[in-house]
């Protein structure tokens, strides 16, 4: 007899699910049952945050939903802070978690891991949050959450099965078939748009990461506009080196002045957050006289008015736009509208950044079409201003939307897992990597070859600057670090400590030829 937990195994399977993250538990262990039997790969990590990071670096990476199993209580209340960021960046993730026995829930009687209400804690956060309380209802519950990644702005989903639920007996359950439409813009919709770009004399593209699908036609469609193509944090990657593109973020006075100027601008898969628009706070980023918006969730649309809200995939809607216009045969002002946004905005950020620039240039030259995953440190922050990558969707942090310290390294083990044929690099600060050091232990049980850069400068610097900059004198920004190459010994981890910034490509080359996870410590101060 096949129970819950066997058939949970057994109906991610028929998803294309062949990895999971978690920490197994009393609360858990049913759902174990069928794990060792089947295709899927179990990763542990050694902390529940972590395995919603490595979920969350996996679906990016793999473009798959990244799941994770963990036990109810802490086990999910650990996990929301990851939850939290696969929000903000619409990244799809499925997390699945015990909670105690139908029969206790909400009486307060003091079981192990108990909270008042956990689904309503997690409904917050998640996209939906589901209590299994029969067992036929798993195949319709896990219909809906794939049905939500594929056809929606995705995200994180929770479904929670009570212990007495996970060894109920649930036989012959197969994946169910989904009709969930994707939204697309209809016939009248793309005629008025393409009449928009007919009569548009200075058209700017913005996009965003739901714009990575879109990647091949959109350069069709910016050649066709001779449109300046400005890309946000997440959208580093697509057209890469084009004369078109300006890698650079829009929160930057030259990007906003070609904005401001221009006739038409069609914002393709951005929600247009101040993370991405204003992340100086100034409130000056320019009112676009025209502005049309594709993106495929309506509440998206809402937050942001424009001229021309369409909910629609942007794949589709990017391919049908750029067949239905004519070649362009002008002077291509376009290109030069690129060259000087881009000339001014790497002057704007200043030398101290563009040598930050110039490292992940380095990263990217060396060792190339890799996967570049960032915490929130003084590199990624240049690099989020200005850095275009080689590699569509191989560029991305947790400094933009959400902020999470410690995403960084668990998020790249997860990458790596699941692109294992692909160099990936992570970039982490002294101060983020000590939220997450054990999970150096976890790469190390996988073998997952990740190439860590610990970025030192002796704290949270940052925030020190900041607080200097408005007169506060700084506390608590100066955390004690450990020898960072003496942790890699403890874990058996080769590592490398820089004093000159020309051995970097020397250190990285020597990294991927390990085949295992590398340690590269770099002083900020070598920037200096």
């Amino acid at each position: 007899m096949t129970t819950v937990g066997e058939a949970l195994v057994h109906l991610l399977e028929s998803y294309d699910v062949d990895t999971v993250f978690g920490i197994p538990g009393v609360h858990t262990i049913e759902l174990y049952r069928g794990l060792a039997g089947s295709k899927i790969r179990h990763i542990t990590p050694r902390h529940e945050q972590g395995a919603g990071f490595m979920a969350d670096g996996y679906a990016r990476a793999t473009g798959k939903p990244g799941v994770a199993f963990v036990i109810t209580g802490p086990g999910i209340t650990n996990t929301i802070t990851a939850m939290g960021q696969a929000r903000a960046d619409s990244i799809p993730m499925l997390v699945i978690s015990g909670v105690n026995q139908r029969d206790s829930l909400g009486k307060g009687m003091g079981f192990l891991h108990e909270l008042p209400n956990q689904r309503a804690m997690l409904q917050t956060v998640a996209m939906f949050s589901h209590r299994i309380e029969k067992s036929d209802e798993l195949p319709i519950v896990l219909a809906r959450a794939f049905a939500l990644f594929a056809s929606r702005r995705p995200g994180p989903v929770h479904i929670e099965i009570p212990l007495d639920v996970m060894a109920l007996p649930l036989d012959g359950a197969e994946r169910l078939s989904s009709d969930a439409p994707i939204p697309h813009a209809s016939a009248e919709t793309m005629a008025e748009l393409t009449r928009l770009c007919l009569g548009a004399e200075r058209p700017v593209i913005l996009i965003g990461g739901g714009a990575k699908a879109a990647a091949s036609a959109l350069q069709a469609l910016a050649e066709k506009l001779d449109a300046p193509v400005i890309a946000t944090t997440n959208a580093r990657g697509i057209m890469h080196a084009h004369p078109l593109l300006i890698p650079a973020g829009p929160s930057l006075k030259p990007c906003r002045e070609l904005l401001g100027n221009s006739d038409l601008v069609i914002a393709i898969g951005t929600e247009m957050g101040p993370t991405d628009y204003d992340m100086y706070g100034d409130g000056d980023f320019p009112e676009l006289k025209r502005l049309v918006r594709i993106d495929i969730d309506a509440g998206q649309l809402d937050r942001h008015p424009a001229l021309m809200p369409i909910e629609a995939s942007a794949k589709e809607t990017v391919e049908v736009l750029a067949a239905a216009l004519p070649e362009r045969r002008n002077s291509h002002s376009g290109v030069e509208q690129a060259r000087q946004t881009r000339d001014a905005a790497w002057a704007h950020i200043g030398p101290r950044y563009q040598g930050m620039v110039r490292f992940l240039d380095t990263l990217r030259d060396t060792l190339p079409d890799s996967l570049i995953v960032g915490d929130s440190t003084q590199a990624i922050y240049a690099g989020n201003l200005y850095y275009d990558h080689d590699r569509v969707g191989g560029y991305f942090n947790a400094a933009t939307g959400f902020g999470a310290l410690g995403f960084g390294p668990p998020a790249a083990i997860g990458a790596s897992l699941g692109k294992p044929e692909t160099s990936t690099i992570c970039i982490v600060g002294d101060g983020g990597f000590q939220f997450v050091l054990g999970e150096l232990g976890a790469a190390v049980d996988e073998r997952v070859p990740v190439i860590f850069i610990v970025w030192n400068n002796q704290g949270y610097q940052e925030i020190e600057r900041a607080m200097i900059e408005v007169d506060i004198d700084p506390v608590g920004v100066r955390p004690s670090a450990p020898d960072y190459l003496k942790i890699a010994e403890a874990y058996g981890v080769p590592s490398k400590r820089l004093d000159n910034l020309e051995k970097l490509p020397a250190a990285l080359l020597e990294a991927k030829a390990s085949g295992t996870p590398y340690l590269i410590e770099i002083d900020e101060k070598l920037f200096d």
